[in-house]
């Protein structure tokens, strides 16, 4: 991990940003000794963020679907064994 002056930075921020996506984070400090730290931003998507499908359905068409999966003898039902 690189440390850059704050005067670096402003010159190479192209480059100081590509090596934060790269690494993980850079560092910039000033003269008075502060530190910064510059990391990319993770985005946090969920696993059922998923694309979705054109099935040219109409709307009555999936209620119906759904309605006759709920009323099928196996819905639900989850096989057991008696111990």
């Amino acid at each position: 991990m690189n440390i850059y002056t704050y005067s670096e930075a402003r010159q190479k921020l192209s480059k100081l940003l590509n090596e934060a996506k790269k690494e993980g984070k850079v560092i910039i400090k000033r003269k008075d000794g502060t530190t910064f730290e510059i990391k990319p931003v993770t985005e946090n998507k969920s696993p059922l963020d998923v694309k979705g499908i054109k099935l040219n359905l109409k709307t009555d068409e999936i209620i119906n679907f759904i309605k006759d999966s709920r009323s099928s003898k196996n819905f639900g039902n989850i096989n057991r064994k008696s111990k």
